[in-house]
């Protein structure tokens, strides 16, 4: 079990997970803070031991094993930009690298645009989705799985998963690792609308593909050229026949 006085010790946050909800089982935990109407406070997280239709960007379904891992969602209702989403999806992942780095002195690679690695291989999925009104947006729910203590994988995968456990050698403490990201996730989102190129500065000292041939696939379409850049709101800029494309998302490899 999820031990909630552990975690709210260790949390040093103004807002972000100051409401927290935590339960056995959801559908998904995205879902629901964005389509439950009660949810209406600022930075809620919720926590869930399992996710029934848990899913990850492209509608891929996330399989994470029940009292194992952390699946959690933050909900965000100000301070919120077009500009800041693509910003918040490189900045979750920078804040679990922060995290893992804290706490277990791992060495991370960030992997565009909020893919966390170990060794070349996934601890983290990650999707920010959000709702809108006209040109407003109303609110962005980031949903996050990291394999915590899960010691074995099934199945097939983009890239070979992994779990704390399993590059620290032994089990760690969820609750911990929660606070701590939530405690590195708070500044990120401040400096999202103020100082992007902190964050920017941060996350690409971590990605090593920048400057190196890739490919890229975006809506079913393989690209080649050069990984330029990320420009100051995260797209990515991909350099073909000496000209730079804007990319917003895709999946992203090295070409040998």
């Amino acid at each position: 079990m999820f031990n909630i006085e552990d975690f709210d010790i260790k949390l040093n946050t103004d807002f972000i997970g100051r409401n927290f909800i935590y339960t056995d089982e959801v559908d998904s935990t995205n879902s629901t803070l964005l389509n439950t109407k009660e949810f209406r406070k600022n930075g809620t997280v919720l926590l869930s031991e399992f996710q029934k239709k848990g899913r990850g960007r492209k509608d891929r379904y996330w399989v994470s094993t029940s009292g194992q891992n952390l699946t959690f969602s933050i909900l965000l209702l100000s301070n919120l930009t077009n500009k800041s989403i693509n910003l918040l999806n490189l900045g979750s992942s920078l804040a679990l690298a922060q995290t893992l780095e804290n706490l277990f002195q791992i060495h991370v690679k960030l992997k565009w645009p909020n893919d966390v690695l170990i060794n070349n291989k996934k601890i983290s999925g990650i999707l920010l989705e959000s709702t809108s009104k006209g040109n407003k947006i109303e609110k962005i729910v980031i949903g996050v799985g990291i394999n915590v203590n899960q010691a074995s994988f099934q199945g097939e995968f983009n890239l070979p998963p992994t779990s704390v456990r399993l590059e620290f050698k032994h089990e760690v403490s969820r609750e911990r690792i929660l606070s701590e990201y939530l405690n590195n996730f708070e500044p990120i989102f401040a400096a999202s609308s103020k100082n992007s190129g902190k964050i920017l500065n941060d996350w690409k000292s971590r990605c090593d593909m920048i400057g190196k041939s890739i490919s890229i696939i975006e809506n079913n379409q393989k690209k080649f050229g050069v990984f330029e850049d990320i420009d100051e709101q995260g797209y990515l800029l991909l350099q073909k026949n000496n000209k730079i494309e804007k990319i917003s998302f895709g999946d992203v490899s090295l070409v040998n």
